[in-house]
């Protein structure tokens, strides 16, 4: 990373099982933490948190520049970078939303049948699949 970036930027990456998904320099990233949404700016307090299910906003030049739902996962807050470690990724503009009524439909009904070991693998699955929805809802309304 070039010397002049570090104070205006911060290094992000986002890191499915899948794929890197994204690493670069941003200004700001705004991350869906379990207790609140983190916004992650250069000079940022170290922290490790949980991610919750929900959309990562990506800030250039003062606006969003990109929108990435994630299914949960943990992020690392450095003074000069954020890595979010995310069990799913997915692009807010590629969500399916038939397919993400279909994920939550199904999840509600592997609720309705799990016994005590898994419930709360249904719960957080039905929590990824309405975060989904909501995210693709909200990728409609042009948010």
């Amino acid at each position: 990373m070039a010397e002049t970036n570090t104070a205006t930027t911060v290094e992000f990456e986002l890191v499915s099982p899948q794929k890197l998904v994204v690493s670069e320099p941003v200004e700001m990233v705004v991350v869906p933490g379990a207790e609140g949404d983190i916004g992650v700016l250069p000079g940022h307090s170290p922290l490790i948190a949980t991610v919750r299910p929900g959309v990562i906003d990506i800030h250039e030049a003062g606006k969003v520049k990109e929108r990435i739902f994630v299914g949960g996962g943990f992020a690392e807050v450095s003074p000069e970078r954020c890595t979010v470690l995310a069990e799913e990724a997915t692009a807010v503009g590629d969500i399916d939303r038939a397919a993400a009524e279909t994920r939550l439909s199904d999840a509600k009904q592997v609720l309705e049948g799990a016994d005590e070991g898994a419930t709360a693998e249904a719960e957080r699955q039905i929590a990824i699949a309405e975060g989904l929805l909501a995210a693709a809802n909200g990728a409609s309304a042009g948010n």
